[in-house]
């Protein structure tokens, strides 16, 4: 059983009003068709089961590269271990470095000329340390920490302070790895000669 169904299209104005006639059919008087599958389709047809994954076999060229990957693996995991431990020490001297240039950059009145008074002590002692090695070690050190602490007397006692617990501790160290060595050496070699044994 068929339907007239009349449908009106508006247009532009220079168009008049159009009729069309489309004629629809019921569900009822349609002809049963079966539904066709998606892989029945030849634009999607699906591969059959029997295919299976064959591996290329490796060209020299990757046999070299594994070689190389296996032999530097020790090497390459020493450096990530290596940079993970020091990464925190170069953040905190980069660090360093950017707060000491913003301090150059807005330097207290009277920095400078500080700053020169204790570099000149420094080549005074250069100069008067000529000759020695042992004097070119101590005396431009000595001299410019003599300078430092007479513009900055609270930093130099902090200094000679936390200086002189660290000197104490390394000796202390020493002194035991000397003793240890004298002990292990020496009276094992005075305990060998005056064995009964050796009599």
């Amino acid at each position: 059983m068929n339907q007239l169904v009349i449908q009106r299209f508006v247009g532009p104005a220079s168009l008049s009003l159009l009729t069309f006639k489309v004629y629809a059919s019921s569900k009822k008087d349609s002809p049963h068709k079966d539904t066709v599958k998606v892989n029945e389709l030849s634009l999607y047809s699906v591969p059959e089961d029997q295919s299976k994954y064959v591996e290329e076999p490796r060209t020299q060229l990757e046999e070299s590269i594994s070689h190389l990957r296996h032999y530097c693996e020790p090497y390459t995991s020493w450096c990530q271990e290596k940079y993970s431990q020091n990464k925190p020490k170069m953040q905190s001297l980069v660090q360093w470095g950017l707060d000491s240039y913003d301090y150059l950059q807005n330097a207290p009145p009277g920095f400078f000329p500080r700053l020169g008074v204790i570099g000149f002590a420094g080549v005074v002692g250069l100069v008067l340390a000529r000759g020695s090695k042992i004097k070119k070690l101590v005396y431009p050190p000595g001299f410019m920490g003599f300078a430092a602490s007479l513009y900055y007397p609270q930093q130099a006692i902090v200094f000679v302070q936390v200086s002189g617990e660290k000197l104490y501790d390394w000796g202390l160290r020493g002194y035991i790895v000397v003793e240890d060595l004298w002990k292990e050496n020496f009276q094992k070699s005075g305990n060998v000669k005056n064995s009964p044994g050796n009599k």
